[in-house]
């Protein structure tokens, strides 16, 4: 069975809910299996046993924060010399215009590699519902590709 983990650092709370999104319309998909953690709590076995991964991230200071940044470096050099290839999708919660934050976290993760299968979903501002339904979409999404063998 196919693993999708959910990835996110959140301090405001904001992140965490578009996160908690992505995973109530990952869980539509029953032939996924679907885990949330928290960026400082995943790790290597974690992104090693994911065959996709999305990050959500806040934007802080115009770049992604720095406990996804920390995630991310914890885990590249171990994982390096595996290529992962990864598909990953990504939600910035943005109080600018999330850019940066974005530009930074795709640079990154090219060096993995990973595979970007979505545009970046961008959330300025407290999540609305709308963007809360634009997260489970992504869910979704990736979820199902997955499952499907399409990503």
């Amino acid at each position: 069975m196919k693993e999708l983990l959910i990835v996110y650092h959140t301090q405001s709370g904001s992140t965490a809910r578009l996160a908690r999104a992505a995973l109530a319309g990952a869980a539509l998909e029953p032939d996924c299996r679907t885990r949330l953690l928290q960026a400082m709590e995943a790790g290597v076995p974690d992104l090693r046993a994911a065959s996709g991964v999305i990050f959500c991230t806040p934007e802080n200071f115009g770049y992604a924060a720095g406990a996804m940044k920390d995630f991310l470096d914890r885990t590249f050099y171990a994982l390096q010399p595996e290529q992962l290839n990864q598909a990953y999708a990504l939600i910035v919660s943005a109080g600018n215009d999330g850019s940066g934050a974005v530009r930074q976290m795709q640079r990154i993760l090219r060096g993995y590699p990973m595979r970007e299968v979505a545009p970046p979903l961008l959330v300025q501002g407290e999540p609305d519902e709308a963007a809360l339904a634009c997260a489970a979409d992504t869910g979704t999404a990736l979820a199902a590709g997955l499952a499907l063998g399409i990503f």
